[in-house]
Parts: structure tokens; C-alpha cells; sequence
């Protein structure tokens, strides 16, 4: 690979001839595999693996497993993250102790959202945000297939969040740059980069910051991070948070031996920098802030918007079932401790979501600049004339009450098929109606049988599209 002889060069102005050096021969060597399990899902320990030091549930892999044709990696067991992001779990629990509101602003695929989700306490809320309309689909699936009911996904842009003025006790801020860090994982971001690419990067990423910070509580926590090595991009704009925006930085509890760099520019205040030829992992840069102020511990942003509807007009032409659609007990009682849940019917879709996570949709809805919501909650069934088919996001949900279903545990084979959305053959012993697959125990999704075969209700566009199988299938667990 062929760098950009002027990133040579600033880097080296930047890090030193040797780290330099150093730092581009590591980005010539294969890119590390690491994966985060969903303990919520599963408790097994991926074989021939190395804990990652920084994060509970991380692993790097020996050999790279085949990740298509793994069912437990459509099944939501498992993510497929580079190391070094999960460092944000450190920042987490070292700073948020209690439940809080958090925006995940540029979420896409969603890699730190589910770590997000899952290293915040017990009763926190998670908005995912994703700009560019095809990532924010891919950003849904992903959450979908983690299955915390608590996360509402969106595709806005950071000045549709504006007007919503501190809700947020943490927003994270992964902001589009210059991908420095994916060169050895992307030609194309090495074709792309340039001095002048830098330069719209920091200037892109203020706006953003622009946008988001009055959202954010005074006391409330952001956590600034990029895939990128340089200054403009890293410490320069934590600098200008800080003083232009009013923060104070905070340190993070590290060990020596991570081999995790520090600041870089001159400034006396601490970062941490992820380098390949340092650490196992990829080019991260991360920041952790605390907005100046001082908090209003009596007031509940939530408690306006509690157990009542948006107040902003729907100018979609309603479907006339929804008038007279209900959820009925038997929905009900497809997720466990339903009594813990609101249940409403969007058009011909049923939703189950926590009273509290239904009071953060409607303060989006009637304060947001018009916050385009893509999932939230769980999506229990659609309304198919006298039937209500079990939705895909109740499978994958954490709260499925399993005990709801007949169960039918298939073979690898009969699962790949089943998630190339291929017709799948049930033995004789399997009652008709709807019926909960499995694949080691694990839920993949629904069929309707119908005796003679069985409709596969896997989503289309999630389905395999590899139509080969290879010589040899790795598998995590």
C-alpha cells in the first residue's frame, strides 16, 4: 500500500520519524479480528481467544471466522467490532453510575450503540442516530438484532435535535473524518484522503458539535472520538470544545501496559489514541468532556411526556384498520414482565415499549425538528386481516417470552437455508401456526407452518445473498 506522501509527512511533524515509520508498516499488515459478545443472549466464550484487557465482553480471535454463514451472528450473539472502539466501555462506567438519556449521534452500523447500550445502567434510554439514510437501515438491523428493548433509532440531521435543548446526560460523537485509521481496511480511503479532505472534516465536525451541544445537560458528559491520526480532527477540536463551547476534559483510568498514546499536540490535557503499531486494534481517538454547569437533579425531562401522545399533527393518511386494531393479551404475552410495557398500534403494527422510552419518543415528536424515528421499542406483529404475524424484532428481542411459541431447532444447514430465506422443511411433530426457529438454542426468526411446508418469515433484505458455501465454515462459538 501507497501512502499519501503529504500523511507521511504530517504524521511524522506529528508523532516523530519512527513512530511514523512505524505506525504505516503496521497498516501494511492484516487488520485484527476481534468480536463483543451480547451476554444477554449468550454466555460462551469464543474458542482460541484473547480477552481484550480494556473491555468486559471482548475478544480477539486467532483466525478470522466466516461471519455470513455464522447463524449466531444474525441471531444478535455477537458483534463484529474493532477493539479499540470498545475503549468507550472504560469512559462508561468510570463516569455513569446512574440511568441516563444517551445519543448516540452518528451511530451507523452501530457497533458503539450496542456497546453503549449494554454498559449503561439498568433503566437508561438510548437514542441511535444515523444521517445518511442507507447506514441508518443497516444501524436498525444491527440495534434489532442486539434486542434491548430500551433504544429508539433515528435518521436525522444533528440541527433536528437542536430545539430538544439538555435532555441528553451522555452524547456520543463518533464523527465522520478522515478514516486515517481504516487505510489498511480500505483503499478507498486512502484514494480519498487529502490535506484539503482534513480540512472539511474539522470544519464538518465543529458543526456538528455546534448543533449537539445544547442538547446536552449542563454536568452531562460527551464523548468525542475519530478513526483518524491527525491533530485538526483530534486534539485541536477538543481544545475548541472546551474553550469555545465551555467543557472541562476528563481523564479515563488506563494501564501501562495497553500502550495507549496520549496527547500529541503540545496540549496539557488527556486523550487517547488507539495506534496499530502500538496497540492490537485500529486508529481510534477518543475524548471524554464534561459540559460546565451544574445540573438540575429535581427535574425529570420525561415527566411532561409521560403516558400521552405527541401533540404534532400526522399528515400521513392513517390506515382505517388502526382505528379499530388492538393488542390483544395473547400479543400481550409474547414478551415476558409485559405488565412493564405500553402497547400501542402504529398503522397495522403493534409495538410493546416502556413508559419511559414512550415519553422520550413523544418529546422527540413534539420538540425534535421533525426527528425521522425508524424503530423503537419492539416490534411485536403486523396485522395480516385476521392474523397478527409475530414481527422479525420480536425474535431477535431480549424480552421474548420464548415459552410463548412452539419451538423447532434446526441443524446448521436447515438455519443458513432458513436465513437465505429458502423454504424450510419442519418435522412432522411440529404444530402449525407460527412457529419460534432455533439454532443452539438461540431464536433466528418465525415461520408460519402450514404442515406441508413452512412460509419463512425472514426479512428480505436481511436475508444471505451468498448463493456459494465455503470449503471450510469457521463459526465463533
Amino acid at each position: 500500500m501507497n501512502f499519501p506522501v503529504s500523511f507521511i509527512s504530517r504524521t511524522a511533524a506529528l508523532m516523530g520519524e519512527e513512530n511514523c515509520k512505524a505506525l504505516c508498516e503496521a497498516m501494511q499488515n492484516e487488520t485484527p479480528v476481534s468480536i463483543r459478545i451480547n451476554t444477554a443472549k449468550t454466555k460462551s466464550i469464543p474458542a482460541e481467544s484473547e480477552m481484550i484487557p480494556w473491555t468486559t465482553d471482548g475478544y480477539y480471535l486467532s483466525v478470522r471466522p466466516t461471519f455470513t454463514f455464522d447463524p449466531l451472528f444474525h441471531a444478535g450473539s455477537y458483534y463484529v467490532q474493532e477493539a479499540s472502539s470498545m475503549f468507550l466501555e472504560r469512559a462508561l462506567c468510570q463516569y455513569i453510575k446512574s440511568p441516563v438519556i444517551a445519543l448516540d449521534l452518528c451511530a451507523a452500523p452501530g457497533g458503539k450503540s450496542t456497546l453503549l447500550r449494554s454498559s449503561l445502567p439498568e433503566g437508561s434510554l438510548l437514542i441511535a442516530n444515523e444521517v445518511m439514510r442507507n447506514r441508518s437501515q443497516i444501524l436498525a438491523e444491527n440495534i434489532i438484532k442486539w434486542g434491548n428493548p430500551e433504544v429508539i433509532v433515528t435518521n436525522s440531521d444533528p440541527s433536528d435535535f437542536t430545539p430538544l435543548e439538555s435532555l441528553f446526560d451522555v452524547i456520543l460523537t463518533d464523527v465522520p473524518c478522515s478514516g486515517e485509521g481504516m487505510f489498511r481496511k480500505d483503499e478507498v480511503a486512502v484514494e480519498e484522503w487529502s490535506p484539503a479532505n482534513v480540512g472539511l472534516c474539522w470544519e464538518r465536525q465543529r458543526r456538528i458539535l455546534r448543533d449537539i451541544w445544547p442538547c446536552l445537560k449542563p454536568g452531562g458528559i460527551l464523548i468525542y472520538s475519530t478513526c483518524t491520526f491527525n491533530r485538526e480532527e483530534n486534539e485541536d477540536n477538543v481544545a475548541w470544545i472546551a474553550s469555545e463551547l465551555g467543557a472541562e476534559i476528563l481523564p479515563v483510568e488506563t494501564k501501562e501496559e495497553w500502550k495507549i498514546t496520549g496527547n500529541l499536540a503540545g496540549y496539557n490535557f488527556p486523550v487517547y489514541r488507539f495506534l496499530p503499531h502500538r496497540t492490537i486494534g485500529e486508529g481510534l481517538f477518543m475524548a471524554v468532556l464534561r459540559k460546565n454547569g451544574t445540573p438540575d437533579e429535581d427535574y425529570d425531562t420525561l415527566s411532561d411526556y409521560s403516558s400521552r401522545k405527541s401533540s404534532k399533527k400526522n399528515n400521513k393518511k392513517q390506515d382505517k384498520r388502526q382505528n379499530t386494531l388492538t393488542v390483544t393479551n395473547e400479543i400481550k404475552s409474547w414478551i415476558s414482565d409485559s405488565e412493564d410495557f405500553e402497547f400501542s398500534i402504529d398503522g397495522t403494527t403493534a409495538i410493546a415499549k416502556s413508559q419511559k422510552l414512550s415519553s422520550l419518543e413523544n418529546l422527540l415528536k413534539d420538540k425534535g425538528n421533525g426527528i425521522r424515528i425508524l424503530h423503537r421499542g419492539i416490534t411485536l406483529a403486523e396485522n395480516k386481516g385476521k392474523d397478527w404475524q409475530p414481527h422479525h424484532s420480536l425474535a431477535m428481542s431480549t424480552s421474548l417470552n420464548k415459552d410463548s411459541f412452539p419451538h423447532a431447532e434446526l441443524s446448521y444447514e436447515q438455519a443458513i437455508a432458513y436465513l437465505r430465506k429458502e423454504a424450510v422443511t419442519l418435522d412432522p411433530s411440529v404444530p402449525k401456526g407460527y412457529v419460534l426457529l432455533t439454532y443452539k438454542d438461540t431464536p433466528i426468526g418465525f415461520v408460519k407452518n402450514i404442515g406441508n411446508r413452512a412460509n419463512n418469515l425472514y426479512p428480505q433484505e436481511w436475508r444471505i445473498r451468498s448463493g456459494y458455501m465455503p470449503d471450510e465454515v469457521r463459526t465463533v462459538f
